[in-house]
């Protein structure tokens, strides 16, 4: 059985949600806008707001940094080498809020799946909510987290899919993401991990890598994207390397050749056919890029070579795309592409027409495109206990009746591993 370390307790007459952390007292929302996943520029932005002279705004923005990325500050009083007048003003301008936990799911393996709150904007009826994943294993760890409020992309094999679009997440509520995983399984240095029984690897770092395969598509919010990347890399900080970090996109073919330039990080293609007939149905994007403009961009990806690999995903549905001349074909289709191929064993959710392949069915394709050349491992499909695996996620709000929903309301997302 899963471990539900906090049970959302829903009420479909009120739309009420609540949950504390075990031991902890529950996150209370709060009008001050947070400093945590803000950028240099940001800071130096919110520090002029407060006086501070601009001589000093350097420093500053250097002390707050180290604070928030190195040490995983969560309250300006730990801030010892700022003078008690300025610790003073930011508290009572600013928070180093993270978002807020509604739930917290361990899997039997390990797996830990968050339900959090967002910042409540001004058009909004109610807070929206998203998940983000951890996937741990004895030497890695690896985080999964979503970049909008819901998806448009309405790809039929996807729980996520089903929901609406509610929002792009902003650059600190990415980053902010990171920074909560941070402070729940003890990645900070001298900081003490849970004491729940999870599995937690032995690494020094606890988050080895990064993947936006969570709720919604990365490149349509590609500069927020991109923002919030860019400080959760920075040497000085988080320092998260960029071949650490992978993009998975469905196939925003303008976006792929810009988000290299500008950010260079690992790429994924959510590719999972090799017809464009079929690829529109599975993945409707495809109408408006079809396969061959998607892998055209590929392989002018900047920086693809043999030790930086494409990823492509390939979900594997009974009947559909898993044939031994689907395999042929897809071998075909990534010839002069340096690539890496996951097999994704289709994760069922409530609802869904399709089924995943048979095992020995998936071992025959493999065996053709391992054949061929191509690293084609079959992703072990992870947190399905708590619906935390690839494509099943699904955010609790989501689940309310519509009456709830519009009081409650809001979305979230979907979960991987990464290259």
């Amino acid at each position: 059985m899963p471990v539900i370390i906090d049970n959302v307790a829903v009420s479909e007459a009120h739309g009420d949600a609540e949950a504390a952390v075990a031991g902890e007292p529950a996150v209370t929302s709060s009008h001050q806008p947070t400093l945590a996943g803000l950028d240099r520029s940001a800071l130096k932005s919110k520090l002029a707001d407060l006086g501070v002279p601009e001589r000093q705004q350097r420093m500053r923005v250097n002390q707050l940094w180290s604070w928030i990325y190195v040490r995983g500050a969560t309250s300006f009083d730990e801030m010892t080498d700022i003078s008690k007048s300025l610790r003073t003003d930011l508290a009572r301008a600013y928070t180093l809020d993270r978002p807020q936990i509604v739930s917290e799911q361990v899997s039997v393996d390990g797996t830990r799946k968050w339900l959090l709150r967002l910042t409540q904007q001004g058009h909004e009826r109610s807070a929206p909510e998203i998940e983000a994943v951890y996937i741990p294993e004895a030497d890695r760890g690896t985080l999964c987290i979503s970049s909008q409020v819901g998806c448009t992309l309405n790809c039929s094999f996807c729980h996520t899919g089903t929901q609406r679009l509610v929002r792009n997440l902003e650059a600190e509520e990415i980053v902010g993401q990171v920074l909560l995983a941070r402070d729940r399984i003890g990645d900070w240095p001298e900081a003490d991990g849970p004491d729940d029984g999870g599995l937690i690897p032995s690494s020094e770092r606890k988050i080895t890598n990064v993947v936006l395969m969570g709720m919604g598509e990365p490149l349509y919010n590609a500069d927020n994207v991109a923002r919030a990347m860019q400080v959760v890399s920075d040497s000085d900080g988080i320092s998260l390397s960029k071949r650490r970090i992978t993009l998975s996109t469905s196939g925003i073919v303008p976006e792929i050749g810009r988000w290299g330039e500008e950010v260079g990080s690992m790429l994924a293609i959510s590719l999972h056919a090799v017809r464009d007939d079929l690829r529109n149905e599975l993945v409707p994007i495809n109408k408006r890029w079809p396969i061959a403009e998607l892998l055209n961009a590929c392989r002018h990806y900047p920086g693809v070579s043999n030790a930086r690999r494409i990823t492509f995903e390939y979900v594997m549905l009974k009947g559909v795309n898993d044939s031994t001349s689907d395999a042929k074909q897809l071998v075909r289709l990534l010839a002069g592409i340096p690539s890496k191929i996951n097999l994704i064993p289709f994760n069922p959710w409530p609802g869904t027409r399709y089924e995943c392949s048979d095992w020995a069915q998936i071992e025959r394709f493999a065996e053709i495109v391992n054949r061929a050349g191509y690293a084609s491992p079959v992703r072990t499909p992870r947190g399905r206990d708590i619906l935390a695996a690839c494509g099943q996620l699904k955010s609790q709000s989501e689940k309310l009746s519509a009456r709830a929903r519009a009081i409650s309301g809001a979305a979230d997302d979907t979960a991987a591993d990464t290259a």
